[in-house]
């Protein structure tokens, strides 16, 4: 990706793709108050562009399989990203889970971006691919662990908080993923 794509699209200036993510956002937090419902994609959309911009990843073009970005410094480097977004509302459900893992394709780490009601990052996690499989093959093998299906709680106990509003980035901290939240 040059500096004149996002995500493999030509654009103007960085500039533009902000003030176009924050209308979506608006957008997107408007229509759930009207219908009730969300807009399918944009939560995702909105994930990839937060974790592209706050952990110095170069996102991939469309036709990439098994992967949204590539880390462009630091531990990240070189490594093939998973970008997984999900907003946690007041009035949602306990138990929500992240989008299916593409565990039969290429990737080193899923990131997981945890958003408010107005689909501003709060959090992100991450996890190497190896703690995601392992995980997935603990928790029984049931038809959702084989399609690579994961709760938010689960998640975080297996990774490691990269990124929060209050800290901004975290890097180089010594963490036990096995501690009681």
């Amino acid at each position: 990706m040059t500096g004149d794509e996002y995500n493999g699209t030509p654009r103007v200036s960085l500039y533009n793709v902000d003030k176009l993510i924050d209308e979506t956002r608006r957008l997107a937090v408007e229509y759930r108050k009207a219908t009730g419902k969300t807009l399918g994609g944009v939560s995702g959309e909105i994930a990839n562009y937060d974790a592209a911009r706050l952990l110095d990843l170069e996102l991939a073009g469309q036709n990439v399989g098994g992967y949204d970005a590539i880390g462009k410094s630091g531990a990240r480097q070189g490594q093939r990203i998973q970008i997984k977004g999900r907003a946690i509302l007041e009035d949602g459900k306990s138990g929500q889970r992240i989008g299916q893992l593409k565990t039969g394709q290429d990737w080193d780490l899923v990131v997981l971006v945890l958003m408010d009601e107005s689909l501003e990052p709060v959090e992100m996690y991450e996890a190497e691919r190896e703690e995601l499989e392992n995980a997935l093959e603990q928790s029984g093998g049931g038809k959702k662990n084989k399609r690579g299906a994961m709760s938010v709680a689960k998640f975080k106990i297996v990774s490691r908080l990269v990124w929060s509003r209050d800290q901004g980035l975290i890097e180089d901290e010594v963490w036990d993923n096995q501690a009681a939240p």
